[in-house]
């Protein structure tokens, strides 16, 4: 059977309302997220009504909003995939992983540090006997055109050099050409090459894709052809990254996938989150569509570089 027909089988495509919903209702969770830390942020303003007011505000919300950035936290890979990425620049970005219990005692390390193939075994080195993850890109990343013989030898060199997880990329040209069976071929050709043991996360590069219709199918594609987890974007498109919009609509398949199937798949946000705000955002759209049990690093990722600082600054006031 193509996977045009399989697709069939899982309910109708999202409908642009329902999704219009799901993103308003997260907006408004993300906003009160925001005036909350608005509100932490003006008790050391002049004004002693200002400082009772947010006071009071914030004493209410501040454990709220605490948690939703414990778990954006946690559920964070640790991004470095610069041109100028190098064996000491990515050392001294695991070494802070590395370290991060000892001066954070209290909080929740990231999820996974990833970066480009050839630092998996850098990053491994300076993680020591820590139990963090290493994420890798791989097969052609970004843009995947490439060979799939190198795809695979890309993608298994990293898993060699011990990757935990591997990120790559769904053929955007072939999803808006029509060709399912060729985008999802090559998945579960990287899906048998790296093994069960290792996370394929499969990035269908939403902002190229452009409509509801095309991200859903895309978001099922990729998990009938083995993957763990829908990446949203690798934010190098000219198209954008992720937008709420997509985000609801990948959570919305996720969500039918795992009901026909009872196959958990997680959902990866990834490019254009910067802020504290927008990953808020994402948490609220997840825990809207999917449920508070896919908050966890395990079902949910933030891919992000600049949001661990923010995070961190945010726990240390």
């Amino acid at each position: 059977m193509s996977y045009h027909n399989k697709i069939k089988e899982y309910s109708a495509e999202s409908d642009p309302s329902k999704v219009a919903a799901v993103v308003e209702r997260a907006s408004m969770l993300a906003m009160l997220a925001a005036h909350a830390e608005q509100a932490i942020n003006a008790k050391e303003a002049e004004s002693q009504n200002a400082k009772q007011s947010a006071g009071q505000f914030a004493g209410q919300s501040a454990k709220q909003l605490a948690k939703i950035y414990r778990t954006c936290l946690s559920c964070l890979d640790l991004t470095s995939l610069g041109t100028t990425d190098s064996p000491e620049k990515i050392t001294l970005l695991a070494q802070k992983v590395a370290d991060f219990g000892e001066h954070f005692p209290n909080l929740p390390n990231i999820a996974a540090v990833c970066v480009w193939p050839p630092f998996v075994e850098t990053v491994g080195l300076a993680l020591g006997e820590t139990r963090m993850k290493i994420a890798s890109v791989a097969g052609g990343f970004p843009a995947a055109q490439t060979f799939l013989e190198v795809k695979m030898l890309e993608a298994a060199m990293a898993v060699e050099n011990g990757a935990d997880e591997i990120d790559v990329v769904m053929t955007p040209g072939s999803i808006l050409a029509g060709r399912y069976d060729e985008a999802a071929s090559e998945i579960e050709t990287l899906r048998a090459e790296i093994g069960e043991d290792v996370t394929l996360k499969v990035i269908i590069e939403s902002g190229a894709l452009g409509t509801a219709r095309l991200i859903r199918d895309a978001s099922l594609l990729a998990m009938m052809a083995g993957a763990d987890f829908v990446k949203s974007s690798t934010g190098r498109d000219p198209a954008g990254g992720i937008t709420p919009e997509a985000a609801a609509v990948i959570c919305c398949a996720i969500r039918d996938y795992t009901a026909s199937t009872e196959r958990r798949v997680g959902f990866k946000a990834s490019g254009g989150i910067r802020t504290a705000q927008d990953a808020a955002l994402m948490c609220a759209i997840v825990e809207s569509v999917l449920g508070r049990e896919w908050l966890t690093p395990a079902l949910f990722r933030i891919g992000a570089s600049a949001l661990y600082d923010e995070l961190l600054t945010y726990f240390c006031k």
